[in-house]
């Protein structure tokens, strides 16, 4: 049976939170396995254009600027609304997720909302619980240490 749970919250564009993974359980380790974005105003009210990045790194990753040489960043998504006919209408919404990358420690989140603003920016992770072997996760930890330590 898989252990799954959901963080999720609403960040001021261009600014970061953390996602808090100390105090979890020794052997454990946590893969993410879903990131959406969403807009935190009236869907027609405005034209958001949504980015937000996750990474283990030391730093936040500049979320409409990712760079997937930066094995830090395991997650990256996008959310777009037009209310143009040139454009098309209708919300697009795009996640690239490394879940194999298993999560050990703090990350960081950093959202942007280009096109409405800069209006706050809603966003939800799902993660699941991995249990690992003593020298998993010795790799694991060094691993997210190298990473965040560059």
């Amino acid at each position: 049976m898989k252990k799954e749970f959901v963080m999720r919250g609403q960040t001021a564009s261009g600014k970061t939170e953390v996602l808090n993974f100390s105090g979890f359980k020794p052997g454990m380790a946590y893969r993410l396995t879903e990131f959406n974005i969403f807009p935190s105003i009236s869907i027609g009210a405005a034209q958001p254009e949504l980015s937000a990045s996750i990474t283990a790194g030391k730093t936040a990753v500049d979320p409409p600027n990712p760079n997937f040489n930066n094995e830090g960043l395991i997650g990256n998504a996008i959310f777009v609304q037009t209310n143009s006919a040139t454009e098309g209408t209708g919300p697009a919404a795009y996640s690239i997720v490394n879940d194999t990358f298993l999560i050990t420690q703090n990350l960081i989140l950093m959202v942007q909302d280009a096109g409405a603003s800069g209006t706050p920016v809603n966003w939800q992770c799902r993660f699941e619980a991995v249990k690992m072997t003593g020298p998993e996760e010795a790799v694991a930890n060094y691993k997210q240490y190298t990473i965040s330590d560059e």
